[in-house]
């Protein structure tokens, strides 16, 4: 068994799910993936329940209904609690994040990172493919997020990354309340309060080629008024560990 799990939330990916299941059994390393399907409409579970077959350490979680991404990533977290696993990731499934990545972002955490964000920002801007619109639009809600919650991460927005399982063990689920844009934001700022060492590593960012994005202006909405919610509710928290 490996140390190492990546986590893909998937809905209506059948363009892209065995590419990318593929190409991570296919890298040097020996990672596992779980991958949390929202009962995709399209046929996604029934591509990597064919897979299963082949590569053993290709496993699924199936819920019912779109849930949302926040609740497809704690389910895949406390999925991989309930194992050894001692890296968790959190990775695309269309190829936006490149798999060739993971060993970066595992590095960094074998190294004394405690987590470990595969960032866009923290060497200028590397996007490929998005419009401008996108981009300014991603770039200045990282600088939001760090004028209100004072954490000094360039891309606060990142899903792409690898948590120390010490990490996720400390974290309290049940206060995490964000399930979509906000989510990655929020476990961000929650993972620096407790007092761990959160890093970025440079990625560049592709958008998909394949498929249909999940981002919506309520989804940016969420996260706008969320982080101010988050930063007055951190008051009255403690983040003893």
């Amino acid at each position: 068994m490996s140390d190492s799990l990546v986590i893909i939330p998937t809905y209506n990916e059948k363009e892209n799910i065995e590419k990318i299941i593929r190409k991570v059994f296919n890298l040097s390393f020996p990672f596992e993936v779980l991958i949390i399907d929202d009962g995709s409409p399209d046929g996604t579970a029934a591509i990597v329940k064919k897979l299963q077959l082949e590569f053993p350490g290709l496993h699924m979680e199936q819920r019912t209904g779109k849930l949302g991404l926040g609740t497809a990533y704690i389910h895949g977290f406390k999925w991989a609690l309930q194992r050894s696993y001692n890296y968790i990731f959190e990775m695309d499934a269309d190829f936006s994040h490149n798999p060739d990545d993971l060993f970066a972002l595992r590095e960094a955490c074998v190294n004394g990172a405690d987590v470990a964000i595969g960032s866009r920002y923290v060497r200028g801007v590397n996007v490929v493919n998005w419009p401008m619109s996108r981009v300014l639009m991603s770039y200045f809600a990282s600088m939001y997020v760090r004028l209100i919650t004072r954490i000094n991460i360039q891309d606060a927005t990142a899903g792409f990354k690898c948590y120390k399982r010490v990490v996720l063990e400390t974290i309290p689920f049940d206060k995490i309340r964000f399930v979509g844009y906000a989510f990655q934001i929020e476990m961000k700022f929650t993972a620096i309060k407790y007092g761990f060492n959160v890093v970025e590593v440079p990625i560049i960012f592709t958008d998909r080629t394949e498929g249909t994005s999940k981002m919506s202006t309520r989804i940016f909405r969420e996260a706008f008024v969320g982080v101010i919610q988050m930063k007055v509710t951190s008051w009255f928290r403690s983040y003893k560990r």
